[in-house]
């Protein structure tokens, strides 16, 4: 069923690759108007995924970057994986973390999390099924999967970051935008529900729009049978 993984990125073009690293931190930060833009419409995942959160609740965070997600959050457990250190080690949040993996791999098996949360991560992730069979053995019983996806691979997701951060890319560098993010999304929407819905019995989505089709973001709470 999932043949086409793990998938591999090609390199960079050279003029692409020079200001790849300032650009991400910098569109992580919200450091440009059209990032700003964009992190104000990406609350509407973050929000989903806290109203699960709760002091007690022991949570790992897939692809927590700057820790932005940190400060909708109560929980006094909280682990991450994140391979790129540095998104997050300037952060003032840093001392909330208890742990710090560059892999979830890396984890021990008695990690007994009583949920796991993802915001706009696994379309990134190359070995995505491999990430989500690994939650499924860090989960307790009973334990909830919370991830949050922007609709990649549809039409309206594309014509909002064209008119917003690949104009201003445009401006910015004389590149073209979607060469970055054709190298940073490897799954789209669907691929990454269908990983999901694989692994997990019952898994109840929510969109930012209309349906599938018509939205900007998918939210997914996922538990096992």
């Amino acid at each position: 069923m999932f043949s086409h993984f793990p998938k591999t990125r090609q390199p960079l073009p050279s003029e692409y690759a020079a200001i790849y690293e300032k650009h991400y931190k910098s569109n992580r930060d919200g450091k440009t108007v059209a990032s700003s833009v964009s992190q104000r419409m990406e609350t509407w995942m973050h929000r989903q995924v806290a109203k699960s959160t709760g002091e007690n609740l022991r949570t790992l965070e897939i692809g927590a970057g700057t820790l932005n997600h940190l400060s909708y959050e109560r929980t006094q457990y909280y682990d991450i994986v994140e391979p790129f250190e540095v998104l997050y080690q300037s952060s003032p949040l840093l001392s909330r973390v208890c742990n710090v993996y560059s892999d979830i791999s890396e984890i021990p098996s008695e990690g007994g999390y009583d949920r796991i949360i993802s915001i706009a991560t696994f379309e990134h992730i190359l070995n995505l099924p491999d990430v989500v069979a690994e939650t499924c053995r860090l989960l307790n019983n009973g334990g909830v999967l919370y991830v949050a996806v922007p609709n990649e691979g549809r039409f309206l997701w594309k014509a909002a970051y064209t008119v917003s951060t690949g104009m201003e890319f445009k401006l910015k560098y004389g590149l073209d935008y979607r060469v970055i993010m054709n190298y940073e999304h490897c799954n789209t929407a669907d691929e990454v529900e269908d990983v999901i819905r694989h692994f997990y019995d019952k898994v109840n989505m929510k969109v930012f729009g209309f349906s599938r089709t018509m939205c900007l973001y998918r939210y997914f709470e996922c538990k096992k049978g």
